[in-house]
């Protein structure tokens, strides 16, 4: 004897136990069936001992040894999830060949049984709504699946990006939006705008009203269908195929480069790769410096005099020579700013003068502009002249003179 529970004794249950069934679907959504092992476990874990119940309210049934979800219960708890599987094109097709069938067997009888006609008329708005579900659920797992991919929730390597966009484009996205393209002579959206125009007509001039009827609620359905079936295209071909397109083409850029480290002198990398450097003393200042001293090394007879007059020593002040130097900003050539600062001190400018102020040229709040190669400054010293090059020096905050 087969004894019913009443509904809400069973709409109570699922309520009371929905966490342990919603463990039990994860672990049919990951296997195809609830291992005997996995369902006792599940139980132990929430120590709930509840598999008579499961049973005896027909939420799950026996498989074997093995369990797995009645289609009712796992299409509800799959909806409250929002956890859809991606069905393949394939399987979405088959609503295609269904349609096409009981159309055509409408058409057929459409002036036999009236009984029949609308059995079929009810038949098709079914399985039309089927299909907008299906493509719904696809494109909703289809989207998270890709921002998950986009946000690479599960750390995995670019080369397995590419791998996995390029399976969803080609095995999923592509086939299902030619399914929706309504241009497409063999897609469903193309048989069911010819199935609309033909409920169209028969709404409006078929003699029996029951059957008027009928045809009325069918185009009502194709409408709703048509505009939900336009929306998931819109987001396959504005949002999902762009957003996974662009993964494959970021991972693709990103795995290129990651190669190109490894081992960056087996090619010879664009020219927007060179650096160039630019200093702000002269790429010929070794040669010059070498030059410079080498004028000292063979050294002439001299003769030493005591000085007459015993001359003031010069000392470096640099914290008033840099207060100075900000004040006159922007320099636009620093040495004949030297030059200047110290003739109007002292008409005696030393080598040792000149180079001791030269140091201000490495303050971090300075900024050291160069001209051209060529642009140099003549400076004259009581012992040398000099050719220096020719320097601008800024600060940040400080406007340049127009």
């Amino acid at each position: 004897m087969i004894v019913k529970a009443e509904p809400k004794t069973i709409l109570h249950f699922i309520y009371t136990y929905f966490e342990v069934l919603r463990d039990l679907f994860d672990l049919q959504q990951d296997n195809g069936l609830i291992r005997k092992e996995g369902l006792n476990d599940t139980l132990n874990q929430h120590k709930k001992d509840i598999k008579l119940q499961l049973l005896e309210y027909k939420v799950i049934r026996q498989v074997n040894d093995d369990y797995e979800f009645r289609d009712v219960y796992y299409k509800l708890i799959e909806f409250v999830l929002f956890e859809f599987r991606p069905l393949l094109p394939e399987e979405i097709d088959k609503f295609g060949n269904s349609i096409t069938e009981l159309f055509r067997k409408i058409k057929k009888g459409i002036d036999q049984d009236r009984n029949i006609l609308l059995e079929r008329i009810k038949a098709l708005s079914v399985q039309i709504k089927e299909f907008s579900d299906a493509v719904e659920k696809n494109s909703i797992r289809l989207l998270n699946e890709t921002r998950e991919l986009k946000g690479n929730v599960s750390r995995i390597d670019y080369k397995e990006k590419i791998q996995k966009a390029s399976f969803w484009i080609e095995y999923y996205i592509i086939p299902l939006n030619t399914i929706l393209d309504v241009n497409h002579s063999q897609s469903i959206s193309n048989k069911l705008l010819n199935i609309s125009e033909f409920a169209n007509q028969r709404r409006l001039n078929y003699d029996d009203e029951g059957v008027r009827q009928a045809f009325e609620k069918l185009y009502h359905v194709l409408i709703q269908t048509n505009d939900d079936v336009l929306r998931q295209s819109k987001i396959l071909t504005n949002e999902l195929l762009p957003l996974i397109e662009r993964i494959r083409t970021e991972s693709m850029i990103l795995t290129g480069w990651i190669e190109f480290l490894k081992n960056p002198y087996k090619v010879t990398p664009p020219k927007f790769l060179k650096t160039d450097k630019d200093s702000p003393y002269s790429n010929k200042i070794y040669l010059n410096t070498i030059e410079y001293f080498e004028q000292f090394s063979v050294a002439d007879e001299a003769i030493i005099e005591a000085d007459s007059e015993e001359m003031e020593r010069w000392i470096f002040k640099k914290a008033k020579y840099k207060e100075q130097l900000i004040k006159s900003l922007p320099v636009q050539s620093f040495f004949d700013w030297v030059n200047k600062q110290l003739k109007s001190e002292d008409k005696h400018i030393t080598n040792e003068k000149l180079f001791a102020l030269t140091c201000l040229l490495f303050e971090d709040d300075l900024e050291i502009t160069s001209y051209s190669k060529d642009s140099t400054v003549k400076i004259k010293t009581d012992t040398t002249n000099l050719n220096v090059p020719k320097l601008k020096v800024t600060q940040n905050g400080i406007p340049e003179e127009s």
